[in-house]
């Protein structure tokens, strides 16, 4: 599938990893040059950057649009989400529109439209889930879409681990209907998709998707590595 997400924040940088990782075509729309120069640099080439408002017909179509099957808007700015979501939905005819609402006040909004939305805390869980749109990757399906929190959590000093080997993904005992997605290392705006070799140091940052019945079981776990 080809996508085309608008925001190259850390919520954005983040799809776009999901989504390369499991074999979909990405570009990114990123206003702010320094972010989008920072992009183009930590995913390699992997993926079109496009420096460009997300509201601009003429940087969606540099972007792809044209050939796009989804469109994610991902900014902090819920009018932007809502003006380039249209700008895909009405002029370029994209068959799925996804916009983040940062505001609940204005979910309705969104949907009068007709536009796809959910809230930030639920976005990459509900866009994981969604095979879809993320082919391979899945959550356990005992995550449902009201339930579930997107935290981050600043990995501690280990008292039962080294803090210089670090720990790796796969030792840390999650628990069930919980998982780490993502890992943005200590000192580095980067975020890395997260698998079993991913290794944590103390000061990064573990972003984790949980139900939020055992949102407190993952906090003092990481309290206690």
């Amino acid at each position: 599938m080809y996508i085309v997400i608008a925001g190259g924040g850390k919520i954005g940088e983040y799809l776009a990893s999901v989504l390369l990782s499991s074999g979909n075509d990405v570009a990114v729309i990123e206003e702010n040059l320094a972010t989008a120069d920072r992009l183009s640099v930590a995913l390699q080439g992997r993926y079109l950057v496009i420096h460009g408002d997300g509201c601009d017909s003429k940087y969606q179509e540099d972007a792809g649009i044209r050939r796009a099957d989804v469109f994610v808007a991902t900014t902090g700015q819920d009018d932007d989400n809502l003006v380039s979501c249209e700008i895909a939905q009405r002029v370029f005819n994209v068959p799925r529109c996804i916009a983040r609402v940062n505001s609940p006040k204005n979910l309705r909004i969104f949907k009068e439209v007709g536009i796809e939305c959910v809230s930030s805390t639920t976005l990459i869980a509900n866009l994981i889930e969604e095979e879809t749109l993320l082919g391979s990757v899945s959550v356990a399906s005992s995550l449902t879409h009201g339930n579930v929190t997107l935290t981050e959590i600043v990995v501690p000093r280990m008292r039962h681990h080294s803090n210089e080997a670090g720990i790796l993904v796969s030792s840390v005992p999650m628990p069930e209907n919980s998982l780490i997605a993502a890992v943005s290392p200590k000192d580095d705006d980067n975020v890395e998709v997260a698998s079993e070799e991913t290794v944590l140091y103390p000061g990064d940052k573990a972003i984790v998707v949980a139900d939020n019945e055992v949102l407190d079981e993952v906090r003092a776990l990481f309290k206690g590595l």
